[in-house]
């Protein structure tokens, strides 16, 4: 009987990746829902034309700094890593700060933000170069600059 059913779950939540066209990521170390998405108006998607997106960072909670990622490396605040929903992890990202114009290059290593309007988590140290760590948070403008090795395409 359980065996049927952990065969039910895992057949229903592929479906629902099917149905939606987006995959299910597993995020380590974090409670939030994993169902808001942000709004057409904030998040735009990365394509091959176009791989800019605007949107706002926030910075990672003090209390996940130890745990692991999505990409299995221990998060640290003091390097330069982020959290994106849908970039390739190893993913390395310019994020400039819109309102003062700094900028500085991050690593895609977790999977994040879960909040609407939300496009990317920072690091303390790389939130730091962007001018937000004290904010908290800030108006950014992501462009790629290499897609993760083993997930080009």
């Amino acid at each position: 009987m359980r065996t049927k059913l952990i065969f039910l779950a895992i057949v229903g939540l592929a479906m629902i990746e099917f149905s939606i066209g987006q995959p299910c990521y597993s995020v380590a170390a974090t409670t939030a829902p994993k169902t808001s998405h942000a709004s057409p108006k904030t998040v735009s998607s990365p394509t091959k034309s176009n791989s800019a997106m605007n949107g706002v960072a926030v910075v990672y909670s003090d209390r996940l700094n130890g745990h692991k990622t999505a990409s299995g490396q221990r998060f640290s605040q003091r390097r330069l890593t982020a959290a994106h929903r849908t970039l390739p992890l190893g993913t390395k990202v310019r994020v400039t700060n819109v309102r003062s114009k700094q900028s500085v290059d991050v690593v895609i290593n977790d999977r994040g933000p879960w909040h609407a309007g939300r496009i990317i988590d920072l690091s303390a140290a790389a939130a730091a170069q962007v001018g937000m760590h004290k904010t908290g948070t800030a108006l950014v403008k992501l462009e790629i600059l290499s897609r993760s090795a083993a997930n080009n395409s």
